[in-house]
């Protein structure tokens, strides 16, 4: 029996991978995540649950549209690459210390749901990205809070 999908918010600076690049890419591989608690999220991911994708750092933040997941998490090849900034030196093939995901473009909202909104909304007001320190790149979403979105 197939599980219920799980729901995800993933954060990217739109000028690094904006929502736009994911619809003309049709997918990417989501690497470089680099925090501990966010790498247990993706640990956790699986195909076929569905992701809010948040621009931050940028005039206007919010989650501008929805991805899903598209693969089982894997090492993350990035942290091998002595050229790569996410390069890791401890890790390696038989001991990898990051994770990655495949995610494919599902939809583009026509205005962004903003910060602003999502703190004004009774219905999100416990999403962990309004959590006072919350910086992570990757958290969970309730199945009561993604459907706000759709």
């Amino acid at each position: 029996m197939k599980s219920a999908p799980n729901y995800w918010l993933i954060k990217s600076e739109p000028e690094s991978y904006s929502i736009d690049h994911l619809k003309v890419d049709k997918k990417t591989a989501w690497t470089g995540i680099r925090n501990f608690q966010a790498r247990n999220y993706i640990r956790e991911m699986k195909i076929g649950d569905q992701v809010l994708f948040y621009h931050s750092s940028c005039k206007v933040t919010g989650v501008y549209g929805i991805a899903k997941v598209v693969s089982a998490p894997y090492p993350d090849p990035t942290q091998f690459d002595k050229k790569d900034y996410h390069y890791e030196p401890r890790a390696t093939k038989e001991k990898p210390v990051w994770l990655a995901v495949d995610i494919a473009f599902v939809q583009k909202f026509k205005e962004p749901v903003t910060i602003v909104q999502i703190r004004e909304s009774s219905e999100l007001r416990s999403m962990k990205i309004l959590q006072p320190g919350s910086r992570l790149s990757v958290t969970s979403v309730s199945p009561a809070e993604f459907k706000t979105f759709y």
